[in-house]
């Protein structure tokens, strides 16, 4: 009757003691004969032992654990209440294992499509070359694939888990599409159509990183150095390569990869923005990634290979050291938000934020000058004239205002001259313009082109009182 029961269960659990119990004329007992039963007909088996210690159980018991631990994994328990965690934990792990429930984290699920013979094993070989380097990893170079996968938690049910496929899948986009990263360089300060300059990059996460990193570089500015000892002469950013590699590896570890979005960064003409899907995970908030904070990782299988490999460091010190590398670099501190279901951080490509401007008591001309420079690089009086529609007075006042003010700088002279942005704050140069003080200064002098005073225009000047004349006395000569 009892052997019935087990042809109709759908999980079969097996509890081993330390008796062995009655037996039939086969020296058999009915714990065995179902379990045997169970096996026969492939049900699920799930069996917990009461203890540690096989030396106290019936001999034929100690057989019977022998023999189902040749098969599959069995747990211990040594009270009622161990028993029911485990039990329900084992019921978890079955109900996950079959697509019933997902209480596993994306990265740890097992990819169904997904074979060992989809991951590269070159790339695995990299892999523990590079974490042998960086982290003294422990398995030695020519470890085999299978081998480094299981030691990474790479593996389940015989199928690599999202995180291998992420990390070293020959083609991680056919199993997961949405893993991609996708880069946008517009021309201006806002999102235009068509995209002037548009790459997707695909691969692995390594692949995605490096690739998206080399884009931004490619296109923001930089400057080159003579050459010292080195033949290779040094090349300055105008973003700290550290800062955008930092935005670009989070945004990719991170990112929510149950969503069909992608990680999108958009280069403006005064800004690098990097958003990916997904929210901060409590208790985290963007305010307090501006402060020492706990590393919380949405994906942490995926974090574990990134850190082995000196990706990130998983100390919660990223935002920090993105923070600490922009003001040495005179730039404004990284901005972290969440804009609806993603997370955006951006990076500023100047000091002069619209935070920065908001502040300042400049006039609607002179505003945009300043988006016009950041875009075009350079304006001179003619383009200030041209695109703002005023005179070549105003234009010359407006233009010594911005010079002033520490915003722009005037460069060449005759027909070169021209003004560009200023690339770091003055130090002596005010947080705003005062209009009071530099107005009527421009209206009584002339400026070059380099900001310094011609001094007074010859004749009347508007507004100046007429005195009497007198005449200057020469050396030796008497007065009249």
């Amino acid at each position: 009757m009892y052997l019935h029961e087990v042809d109709r269960c759908a999980i079969y659990v097996g509890l081993f003691g330390n008796d062995y119990g009655y037996e039939d004329k086969d020296g058999a007992s009915p714990t065995e004969r179902e379990f045997d039963r169970a096996t026969l007909r492939a049900k699920p088996r799930l069996i917990f032992v009461k203890g540690a210690d096989d030396k106290v159980r019936h001999p034929k018991m100690r057989t019977l654990v022998r023999k189902a631990g040749d098969q599959l994994i069995r747990r211990r328990f040594a009270t009622p209440a161990e028993l029911t965690k485990a039990l329900y934990a084992s019921l978890v792990d079955y109900l996950e294992d079959r697509g019933v429930i997902q209480n596993r984290p994306f990265d740890q699920r097992p990819c169904g499509d997904a074979t060992l013979d989809d991951i590269d094993a070159a790339a695995v070989a990299n892999f523990v070359r590079r974490a042998r380097f960086e982290r003294q990893f422990p398995l030695p170079e020519g470890t085999a694939m299978v081998d480094v996968l299981a030691h990474l938690n790479l593996i389940r049910e015989a199928h690599p888990t999202h995180a291998a496929v992420l990390l070293f899948s020959r083609d991680p986009q056919r199993f997961i599409p949405c893993a991609e990263v996708r880069c946008m360089h517009f021309h201006g300060t806002e999102i235009q159509r068509p995209v002037p300059f548009y790459r997707v990059f695909k691969g692995n996460l390594f692949e995605q990183v490096d690739q998206a990193e080399n884009f931004v570089l490619s296109v923001v500015n930089r400057g080159v150095g003579t050459r010292g000892v080195n033949a290779q002469a040094p090349v300055t950013f105008e973003i700290p390569p550290s800062v955008v590699r930092e935005a670009i590896v989070n945004a990719v570890a991170h990112r929510d990869y149950a969503s069909a979005a992608t990680v999108q960064i958009s280069v403006f003409a005064d800004r690098v923005e990097v958003s990916n899907p997904g929210e901060l995970p409590a208790p985290l908030t963007p305010e307090r990634l501006r402060e020492p904070h706990n590393s919380i990782a949405r994906n942490a299988r995926v974090c574990d290979v990134l850190f082995l490999t000196r990706y990130i460091e998983k100390y919660g010190t990223g935002t920090l050291m993105m923070i600490r590398d922009s003001l040495a670099h005179a730039l404004p501190e990284p901005e972290f938000r969440q804009r609806g279901g993603e997370f955006v951080a951006t990076l500023g490509r100047d000091w002069l934020t619209p935070a920065v401007l908001a502040g300042m008591p400049l006039n609607e001309r002179q505003r945009r000058a300043i988006v016009n420079v950041k875009i075009a690089g350079r304006i001179t009086n003619a383009d200030y004239q041209r695109m703002l529609g005023c005179s070549r007075r105003t234009a010359l006042r407006e233009l010594a205002v911005l010079v002033q003010a520490g915003v722009l700088l005037a460069l060449g002279s005759g027909r070169g001259a021209h003004y560009a942005l200023a690339t770091k704050r003055a130090n002596n140069a005010p947080n705003a313009p005062s209009r009071k003080a530099t107005a009527p200064a421009a209206k009584r002098a002339r400026s070059a082109p380099n900001g310094t005073s011609l001094g007074p225009r010859p004749g009347k000047t508007k507004g100046a009182t007429k005195g009497p004349k007198r005449r200057k006395k020469s050396k030796g000569t008497a007065g009249t």
